[in-house]
């Protein structure tokens, strides 16, 4: 079973910490809101528990880290159970 991550914009304070320690999972738009990645593509239509992607092999540590560094406290990580 794998691990995936979401952000809550609601929360975001836009500080960019997650995208600074993990960009292969996490990238802050123009609307200085930060949003998770899934490869390539930005899930961010619509963002939220709706945007939410796998966490990629070797990113684990990054995400867990920005998720306890984060000042808005949006990082979600959950257990991929499907």
């Amino acid at each position: 079973m794998g691990m995936k991550v979401w952000i809550d914009q609601d929360l975001c304070t836009g500080d960019g910490l997650c995208e600074e320690i993990s960009p292969a999972v996490f990238t802050l738009l123009d609307d200085g809101l930060a949003y998770v990645k899934d490869g390539d593509k930005v899930l961010s239509d619509p963002g939220g528990a709706e945007g939410i992607a796998p966490i990629p092999e070797g990113e684990l540590e990054g995400v867990i880290e920005s998720a306890e560094e984060c000042p808005g406290e949006c990082i979600f990580i959950e257990l991929d159970e499907g």
